[in-house]
């Protein structure tokens, strides 16, 4: 992705909404947000957040979860952002006071690697003042 492209990373939760539920889920700010970025960033740690869901029996879909996370990750603009070496570092080292959820340090030091914003309603996330947040 070059820099001159403008990249906002969608938190799990919002782009299961997105899909499923479409923008009418989300608040006007994150949907303005959505629509002025060219990439809608999804980790790829979130297609495993979503997996383990359906395995808990916590998330249910009409198709297969692999069917389901290969056509959402097709969804107009969504770009799969890899877990790398200097992620998975970067998790380990986040500034200031973060928990300990593995899947939300994943994110937010993608967030941090990119210099992306981050759509999410997740109030720890929001409060942490590391990265920009759009709720």
């Amino acid at each position: 992705m070059g820099s001159d492209k403008r990249v906002i990373l969608l938190d799990t939760h919002i782009w299961f909404y997105l899909i499923n539920d479409g923008p009418e889920k989300l608040s006007a700010e994150a949907n303005q947000a959505i629509r002025e970025n060219d990439f809608l960033g999804v980790s790829v740690i979130s297609c495993w957040e979503i997996a383990m869901l359906v395995a808990k029996n916590r998330l249910r879909f009409s198709i297969d979860v692999q069917d389901w996370i290969t056509r959402a990750l097709q969804y107009k603009g969504i770009k799969l952002i890899d877990l790398t070496p200097e992620i998975a570092v970067l998790a380990t080292r986040l500034p200031g006071a973060f928990h300990k959820d593995p899947a939300d340090r994943l994110i937010v030091a993608s967030c941090l690697k990119l210099g992306a914003p981050l759509v999410t309603l997740d109030r720890a996330i929001r409060d942490w003042d590391h990265i920009q947040t759009v709720s």
